[in-house]
């Protein structure tokens, strides 16, 4: 088997971008889910209620990141003015996040049409992750640092559907070659090249799998869920694709083995 993918989205919902290679530590890949945006009462706007952000590029440095849409004039926004203490919300969880740039919140608030800040996680994440074990950081991903998903998983769903779909729609970091259809359910244990990865839970999937990635726009048949739903639905909901802890980081490339140590 085989690393055939690797992806990062820098906005919480934004979208994805296809590395080479990336560095991977505690918190996942490099530059993953950094910037988030939220509503007037400090919760997490996301491509479940607007769709259009999907189609909203980030291009990142060392300084900040320029963000752009169609329709849009080109943002560019530096970390350096993200200094003012934020609370904010992703799933029940609350923790401090920085705001700083009323020009990025106008941005987007024109782009969605609804009133919005834009979050930097900072250079020291302030949420973390409780895990039965010694905590770990976390960005603004929903749960956990990483999405693992076999491609033999995908082409075993397409199989089943009138209309296929990419990979991006489920949004995973690391996309595995190789594999038989769903076999990443039963992985506990992984090493890519020099990075160590734990199991945590299978992905369940919502209404943000029906976006189109390209368009911005929710299917009218809710697929691919509602297939999905048909046979990957377990006592925690449909599941799709699973969530890995970093057990020891390092430099991650595309095409580097896959080996299942548990």
């Amino acid at each position: 088997m085989q690393l055939s993918t690797i992806s990062r989205y820098p906005l919480k919902s934004g979208r994805g971008q296809s590395l080479p290679e990336a560095s991977v530590g505690a918190i996942g890949i490099d530059g993953d889910r950094v910037w988030m945006l939220i509503d007037a009462s400090g919760n997490m706007l996301t491509g479940r209620e607007h769709p259009k952000l999907v189609l909203v590029d980030v291009r990142a440095d060392t300084q900040g990141a320029t963000f752009s849409a169609d329709g849009q004039p080109s943002l560019r926004v530096r970390t350096s003015t993200f200094i003012a203490e934020q609370p904010c919300e992703v799933w029940k969880s609350r923790f401090p996040a920085l705001r700083g740039d009323a020009l990025a919140d106008a941005w987007f608030s024109d782009y969605l049409g609804v009133p919005c800040s834009l979050l930097y996680i900072g250079d020291v994440p302030g949420r973390r992750r409780l895990t039965g074990e010694p905590d770990i950081p976390l960005s603004f991903a929903d749960g956990y640092p990483l999405l693992l998903i076999g491609q033999g998983s995908l082409d075993d769903l397409n199989s089943r559907l009138t209309r296929a779909v990419p990979m991006a729609s489920f949004r995973p970091n690391l996309v595995v070659a190789g594999a038989e259809p769903f076999a990443e359910d039963k992985w506990r244990q992984l090493r890519i090249g020099e990075v160590l990865f734990d199991f945590a839970k299978p992905c369940t999937r919502c209404i943000f799998t029906t976006v189109d990635p390209e368009r911005g726009e929710k299917s009218s048949d809710r697929e691919p869920l509602l297939t999905l739903a048909r046979y990957r639905r377990f006592k925690i909901g449909t599941c799709f694709g699973v969530n890995m802890i970093v057990r020891r980081g390092g430099q991650l490339r595309v095409d580097e083995l896959v080996e299942v140590l548990a």
